[in-house]
């Protein structure tokens, strides 16, 4: 069985302090995917780089303190690369690909809309991207996992206050038919495949303690293409860990 995770950390340097080493080395996952690492490989220490047991490999923004993303593997990969060979995505480090025997893995820190009409639309475009990348690699024969922060709540059910938000950028009528869309073309939403009840969030607001109230949001996912269907065993959340405005999520795959 494996076990993969998915973090945004919101910062590997701050989550470091809150003691990541140890809940890596605690939780032992054969995969682990974090993204908003807001740092460069060259101001990491040794314990991030090359932690005990792991490969690591990362992708930073040109813009220093800025998005990123980093995959951490037991087992070695076949290929890896980053981006989308898209300059404009590609700049800000956003995603790592991990190609392995069984499957590819992208993990993926999708732009967030909220700033200014001209960021909602570099999300827009990244997700289209993104859809065309996927499918490209699929043709290929390509089983994919794709995980992170996809910055979108897709139903009413992954957030708690669905009316409030409608015209919130991260449950947009676009964003959230961008999702429905992706699904269209045989991808599996691994959560709901178990648990299809309300009040399970990934994302609260640090300003307003929203946590403590459970005033979430859920916009951290583990997709699978439909042709990995029969080797998901199980998808979850991890509320319980804390160190970032997000918390964990997994799946556990049999091949």
């Amino acid at each position: 069985m494996l076990k993969l995770l998915s973090w945004n950390v919101n910062g590997i340097r701050a989550v470091q302090k809150k003691g990541f080493p140890d809940w890596l080395q605690n939780e032992s996952p054969d995969i682990l995917c974090v993204q908003e690492t807001k740092a460069h490989p060259g101001q990491l220490s040794p314990e991030l780089i090359s932690p005990s047991g792991y490969h690591t490999f990362w992708s930073a923004a040109i813009r220093k303190g800025y998005s990123g993303v980093a995959t951490f593997t037991r087992q070695k990969p076949v290929a890896t690369r980053t981006g989308f060979d898209i300059p404009r995505f590609d700049e800000e480090g956003r995603v790592v690909e991990t190609e392995f025997p069984e499957f590819t893995l992208l993990n993926i820190y999708f732009p967030n809309g909220k700033a200014s009409a001209e960021r909602l639309q570099y999300k827009m475009d990244f997700y289209e991207e993104a859809l065309k990348y996927f499918e490209r690699l699929r043709k290929k024969g390509k089983k994919l996992v794709i995980t992170g922060d996809v910055n979108t709540a897709h139903k009413p059910i992954d957030l708690k206050r669905p009316k409030e938000n409608e015209d919130v950028s991260g449950f947009l009528p676009i964003e959230r038919a961008w999702i429905d869309k992706f699904l269209s073309k045989g991808y599996v939403d691994t959560l709901r495949e178990f648990r299809r009840d309300a009040d399970l969030y990934t994302w609260w607001d640090l300003k307003t303690g929203a946590r403590d109230r459970n005033v979430g949001w859920r916009i951290d996912y583990f997709y699978i293409s439909e042709d990995l269907r029969l080797q998901l065993k199980d998808a979850f959340i991890m509320p319980e860990v804390t160190g970032s405005d997000h918390c964990p999520v997994g799946i556990l795959l049999k091949f």
